[in-house]
């Protein structure tokens, strides 16, 4: 199959632009974001080129995990606004031709969700099987034990005791989040009808959170003893379980097939092309697209990712060369992306968010964005290169739970001496979700104009919003932003080549090591293009022979130019090459 014979659609030419609901604009003065604020800046929105949003839950929540902890699927959390606000939202994205995608949580609920409160009420509960429940087991001493040795995503057990019922409950991330039952088609029933109670009100797809962490294997074993701590990773157990793929299908099938809508899955511990090809495939009728998470994990090291492991560009090219030539093989289609709620700016991790290259580095990431083919999903704070909290920020200032857990565990490992943590700091300063959630920096006002002067926001504003936010960029030509809306055009303008067209990777030997290579094709027209991408502050010279009758069809830098067969590329520099 070649990629030009590939079925063109509307989830696939869309571009996505991600909005955590607590940090994007705060429209009553309670320091926290709202839907209402959303709402006033679908036309802000819809002026990057951007056609369809993907909002973080929204739902009912004590918000334990940030609304990953759904208390109510029907029901709004409270300060975010109420269904009316988001029908509202949803009316006002379709009059503006955009679409939304709402973030499907259903690997796990809330403690305080109404099912796990009847399930836990009572071993004879016509909902107890809605989650996993298991007996204790017992030493040789007679202490009580969990089931298993299954670590938290979070640390500590994955399992929680239910001191009335005497069993154990399945939480794979924190106690307060436990595991629905896939195994009950009661359970699954409910859940389609969730889904359809908000496709039915025009919402146009979902994310569906720690997707293929729906099944289990049926014994739950333990998990594969590394090391000398009390729990171990049963990845290979909970991830992708045998019948991941039944209950994929049959949401596919009694759910999503009557409606028009897109599905991104996002897939955890499981990176290999035989098991990705599985759920996006054409033919297998599952999924769109997944987040595979390997683009935004380059830098975790061997056990965790507090773990150090830097950076090289070797990394990206790896992982882009293997996604973009395997897609086509098995007709699925990828996600484009680096940033999420889930990580720490890729500015700041892979490029550089250093005065002197800031805005060109952000350019040239935005760059490889729009260049490859599948559907780019953008966060909110990426088109004004919105990077991490700064070295002089100290461990409290992030409050993330994942990332809070940690510091706290490796803390007292070392007997509580702050002065033996530099080098998790240094990772938290990479990697925390907290820099994906950074309030959005609207302008130079107090509170970065996210939210009024005299409120405290939720969350640290990054002080750098004095300088690196919106209105600063709204009218300059030469702004990250006003470069992301020519990136963002020419994609919709060369969409055959960008979106659909084939790629050809450039290998190290003949780009250099720093900077990746690639081009596109469209073989129907002829059209091709070359884009090199430098991922160091070094001047990188690359020979451009081959692409004699090129011309620069975009660049982030000025005076570029190809003489005597070398394109000189600047610190963070990228160039576009397309023939006549």
């Amino acid at each position: 199959m070649t990629p030009q014979s590939v079925e063109k659609t509307w989830w696939k030419e869309a571009v996505v632009y991600q909005i955590y609901p607590a940090s994007f604009l705060d429209s009553n003065g309670d320091g926290l974001g709202d839907v209402p604020g959303i709402i006033s800046k679908v036309p802000y929105i819809k002026s990057l080129g951007v056609d369809t949003i993907w909002i973080s839950p929204i739902f009912a929540s004590p918000q334990k995990d940030m609304g990953y902890d759904v208390a109510d699927y029907r029901c709004i959390h409270a300060p975010y606004g109420t269904i009316d606000d988001v029908q509202e939202l949803i009316n006002q994205l379709h009059a503006h031709d955009m679409r939304i995608l709402m973030d499907l949580v259903v690997n796990h609920t809330s403690d305080q969700h109404i099912w796990f409160k009847e399930s836990s009420s009572s071993k004879t509960n016509p909902k107890r099987d809605w989650y996993i429940w298991r007996d204790p087991k017992y030493d040789a001493q007679g202490n009580r034990k969990e089931p298993n040795n299954w670590k938290s995503l979070f640390g500590g057990s994955a399992w929680a005791f239910d001191e009335p019922t005497g069993q154990y409950y399945l939480a794979l991330f924190l106690p307060s989040q436990p595991d629905l039952n896939w195994e009950s088609a009661e359970m699954r029933k409910a859940t389609h009808d969730d889904m359809r109670f908000w496709l039915d009100r025009g919402v146009d797809g979902f994310r569906i959170d720690s997707m293929n962490l729906m099944s289990k294997h049926p014994d739950l074993p333990d998990g594969k003893v590394v090391n000398e701590e009390p729990y171990q990773s049963g990845a290979e157990f909970f991830a992708s379980g045998p019948k991941m793929h039944d209950y994929v299908r049959e949401i596919r099938t009694k759910v999503l097939n009557k409606y028009d809508v897109m599905t991104v899955g996002e897939l955890g511990f499981t990176k290999d092309e035989k098991s990705v090809s599985e759920y996006v495939a054409k033919d297998r009728h599952e999924l769109n697209m997944l987040f595979t998470g390997d683009i935004s994990d380059m830098d975790f090291g061997p056990n965790g990712k507090y773990e150090r492991d830097d950076f090289h560009p070797r990394k990206i090219r790896k992982i882009t060369n293997l996604w973009q030539t395997a897609m086509p093989r098995f007709d699925g289609w990828n996600t484009v992306y680096l940033d999420n709620h889930d990580s720490g700016r890729s500015l700041s991790r892979y490029a550089s968010d250093v005065p002197e290259h800031r805005s060109t580095a952000a350019k040239m990431l935005a760059t490889y964005m729009t260049t490859l083919s599948g559907t780019p999903f953008m966060l909110a704070g990426q088109e004004i290169g919105m990077a991490n909290l700064g070295k002089d920020y100290a461990a409290d200032a992030y409050i993330d739970v994942e990332g809070k857990n940690y510091y706290d565990e490796v803390l007292k490992a070392r007997g509580g001496n702050v002065g033996k943590m530099d080098d998790v700091l240094r990772e938290l300063q990479l990697k925390s979700r907290d820099h994906g959630r950074l309030p959005m920096q609207w302008d130079s006002s107090p509170n970065a104009g996210f939210t009024i002067a005299s409120a405290k926001p939720w969350m640290t504003i990054n002080k750098d919003y004095t300088e690196w936010n919106v209105a600063s960029q709204l009218d300059n030509p030469e702004s990250i932003m006003a470069y992301w809306k020519q990136m963002l055009a020419l994609r919709k303008e060369y969409s055959d080549l960008f979106v659909y067209g084939s790629y050809i990777a450039l290998e190290e030997s003949e780009t250099g090591e720093m900077v990746l290579g690639y081009e596109r094709d469209w073989s129907e027209t002829g059209q091709k293009a070359a884009v090199l991408l430098n991922f160091s502050d070094q001047i990188q010279t690359v020979p451009v022979e081959r692409y004699e009758g090129f011309s620069i069809l975009i660049s982030n830098q000025h005076g570029i130019g190809c003489a005597e067969g070398l394109v000189e590329l600047h610190p963070y520099g990228a160039v576009v090459l397309l023939n006549a």
